[in-house]
């Protein structure tokens, strides 16, 4: 086994810059681009389903790509680094194309393609981190990417905040137009994927393969095409056949955690408008602000988690921090101050920030370094299969179950919350020596 050198904190920095990009279009996608889809005429009970595209292209792209990472090595480019420059490049056109969708089905059409792009990019990142990082750092290198996210997201939100103040003005909605001052986020977003992405591909090298990985890869370059597509899918099955009692545990967990996430994300905007009585653009204005919030906080809070996990164990502030976000959505539907309602998002981003490192650390622990890519494939897959479901399911249920209702939409999201902190609880991993991960 290589030994890995150790790293200092800023070139840990250096190697996280790229998440940068990649968190800011995901920011834009979570406050945006439901607003959008609102601006172009579609109907709030199939904002479930317009966003079915992640899930779908998350559940193919992120394991396939981990498989194909895993076996690729360039002397030049690296393992990782190939794949999410290209993703990056092809999320970077998207972004500065969207804003100007004319009509409905070319903006959720669009959305496919900058989802293909955001997870070709974001998949290698995290098998890259555990890469280059001894197990010690581990913690360091996955709450640095944490603090990424709430970086990223934070700018994305921060800045539709921003030119709806400067070039909103009193303008009047029109179905069908997408306000101009909402463009301004989408060319910083694009600017943003490409160039931060470069910034951690020229700064950080990765760390060759051993002999018997360049053997591997090798042996498979000199395979016939058809049997080199296969391969990865290959790759997948058995990965999932070999797969580690943790991960399926940690699956049940995502299950609700992120059910309930991409509730939260689809519905702030109608609720604001049935609470606060906000129209689209105020609403959609309110949501980004409880996103800036958050995720300031996500950006605070995402090192000092790395002693309090080593100290109290990774399961005990995941979970607590679960159920801390279920306690801020219970509360949310009930604060009709547009100041006030901002303070839940204390609980909600300490919780974002253990959901984007806590779990990817454990993770990284327990799985071998010929498959680590594959590895943080699948754990993507345990992401987008519940927001899969919940984009087919949530939309009857809110019809007819909820009545409808965006309040009772965010109380059904804090109620899963709940339920994911409880699993969380049991979560028990033990590393290749056999220490217990608590």
């Amino acid at each position: 086994m290589q030994t890995k050198p150790r790293l200092s904190f800023w070139q840990i920095f250096n190697m996280n810059v790229g998440f940068l990009g990649i968190q800011y279009s995901f920011g834009l996608q979570q406050t945006a681009i439901n607003p959008i889809f609102l601006y172009l005429g579609a109907p709030e009970d199939m904002l479930p389903i317009l966003n079915i595209a992640g899930p779908v292209t998350g559940l193919i792209v992120q394991p396939i790509i981990g498989a194909m990472s895993d076996k690729t090595w360039s002397s030049r480019w690296g393992r990782r680094k190939p794949y999410f420059l290209i993703g990056a490049l092809l999320g970077s056109l998207c972004l500065f194309v969207f804003p100007h969708s004319p009509v409905l089905w070319f903006a959720v059409g669009l959305l496919w393609i900058l989802d293909v792009g955001n997870n070709m990019a974001m998949e290698p990142y995290r098998a890259f981190v555990g890469d280059k990082l001894p197990e010690k750092q581990l913690s360091l290198g996955y709450q640095m990417q944490s603090l990424f996210v709430g970086a990223g997201i934070l700018l994305a939100n921060g800045s539709i905040v921003l030119f709806q103040y400067w070039f909103g003005g009193e303008s009047v909605e029109e179905t069908g137009t997408i306000p101009q001052w909402l463009y301004y986020s989408f060319y910083i977003g694009a600017f943003l994927s490409l160039t931060t992405i470069l910034y951690s591909v020229f700064k950080t090298p990765e760390i060759p393969p051993s002999d018997e990985e360049l053997d591997e890869i090798n042996k498979i370059k000199g395979l016939s095409l058809s049997k080199r597509m296969l391969k990865p899918f290959t790759e997948i099955a058995e990965a999932i056949k070999d797969m580690p009692k943790f991960m399926w545990k940690i699956g049940a967990v995502y299950l609700f955690q992120w059910y309930a996430l991409f509730i939260y994300w689809q519905f702030t905007t109608p609720l604001f408008k049935l609470t606060l009585g906000y129209s689209t653009s105020e609403a959609a204005s309110q949501a980004a602000k409880m996103s800036l919030t958050y995720n300031t906080v996500t950006m605070i809070v995402a090192l000092a988690l790395v002693p309090l996990t080593l100290r109290f164990g990774g399961k005990k502030i995941y979970a607590l921090s679960l159920v801390g976000t279920a306690i801020a959505l219970f509360a949310i539907p009930y604060i009709t101050d547009p100041t006030m309602v901002l303070i839940p998002m204390v609980l909600f981003g300490i919780g974002w920030a253990a959901m984007m490192g806590i779990p990817y650390t454990m993770v990284s622990k327990i799985v071998p370094q010929d498959r680590r890519g594959v590895y943080m494939g699948i754990l993507n897959m345990m992401i987008v299969i519940p927001m899969f479901i919940q984009t087919l399911t949530f939309g009857p249920i809110y019809k007819y179950i909820l009545g409808g209702n965006a309040i009772n939409a965010m109380l059904f999201a804090g109620v899963f919350f709940t339920i994911a902190g409880l699993l969380a609880y049991r979560l028990n991993v033990k590393t290749a020596n056999e220490v217990e991960i608590k």
